[in-house]
């Protein structure tokens, strides 16, 4: 049965040229129904594309039904004809910070061994609200509104994809519902000491019928804005920051101390393009992600009196003022 979700899909791709034909995509699935939801969708593209599909499960081993839950996983795609892989977490992941790093690397490897060129996960407009609240409430750039974006590199020669972007979670259950899909419940996702679950159980509703009924698809929306003026932005950056760059360096793509930048040239520019150009330096000569104050420290210098210095940075880096140049030693 064609839907008018699956032509929304199939449009999807083909318009913003998520995949080509005959591609070997890896479809990430937690038995949720997001991820159901998606590997159906797929299935039913897949003789117009002539795709082929393969489905990973994670474990993590955070549940007591975890083993179930990768056997359910396992027979679904068995029952597709589907090629399906597991990787087990060997040791137990006590935050989700470390499941997410681990899953990011599992993910990787198996595509990788296995000549997927893609891993297509089912995140949707709902995923995207709550990363942008989420980050919001954190204290985030623009950057951080629009984290969740359709597609991006993942580690070479290959793409992560997200094509539900455009799809809300009540769409995805009223679709996993109508094709009787067998969705595995995941009790973690009512564990309310995970901020995500918090800001999707208690703050989204409230929103809802407090602000507007649509407030998902709202932040969605924002966060679709906010990525194409952030791609817009660092490529504007990333030029100003050559044009301010002393000659010898504009090629190196991993840069090295000393590090000289004109002051003149950064003058001329606006203050977001400013901080932006001091982002992307930081974020090549610190051993972390810079946070807004040493950014604010860095962008301070394009202004400042001759002679000015900045105290260390993480890792022993300086900036000093001299004439008309920032050194960074």
């Amino acid at each position: 049965m064609w839907t008018p979700l699956h032509a929304k899909i199939h449009r999807t791709v083909r318009s913003r040229k998520l995949f080509n034909r005959k591609e070997r995509l890896l479809i990430a699935v937690s038995g949720g129904q997001d991820s159901l939801c998606l590997s159906k969708l797929l299935l039913d593209l897949q003789p117009k594309w002539e795709w082929h599909l393969g489905i990973v499960h994670c474990d993590h081993r955070w549940r007591s039904d975890s083993e179930a839950n990768a056997n359910h996983v396992k027979n679904l795609a068995q029952t597709w004809g589907v090629s399906f892989y597991l990787q087990t977490a060997s040791e137990s992941l006590n935050s989700e910070a470390a499941a997410r790093n681990w899953r990011y690397q599992a993910l990787g490897a198996i595509a990788q061994e296995h000549h997927y060129k893609y891993i297509v996960t089912g995140h949707t407009a709902s995923d995207r609200a709550e990363t942008l609240l989420y980050n919001l409430i954190r204290g985030t750039g623009a950057d951080g509104l629009q984290a969740l974006t359709w597609q991006r590199p993942y580690r070479e020669g290959i793409l992560l994809i997200r094509p539900l972007l455009e799809i809300t979670r009540s769409q995805t259950g009223q679709f996993c519902q109508d094709f009787q899909l067998p969705i595995w419940e995941d009790s973690t996702n009512q564990d309310f000491k995970y901020a995500r679950n918090r800001i999707r159980q208690e703050l989204l509703p409230y929103l809802q019928e407090n602000f507007n009924p649509k407030v998902e698809s709202a932040l969605a929306q924002t966060a679709e804005l906010l990525q194409a003026e952030v791609e817009y932005l660092e490529k504007t950056a990333h030029e100003l920051r050559l044009e301010a760059m002393s000659e010898g360096q504009l090629e190196v793509k991993t840069f090295t101390l000393p590090l000289k930048l004109n002051r003149h040239v950064l003058q001329k520019a606006p203050l977001a393009l400013q901080r932006r150009v001091m982002r992307q330096i930081l974020q090549q000569v610190l051993p972390t992600s810079p946070s807004f104050e040493q950014i604010e420290k860095l962008t301070a210098l394009i202004t400042a009196p001759k002679r000015s210095q900045t105290d260390p940075f993480p890792g022993g880096a300086i900036a000093t003022v001299e004439g008309d140049w920032i050194y960074l030693k």
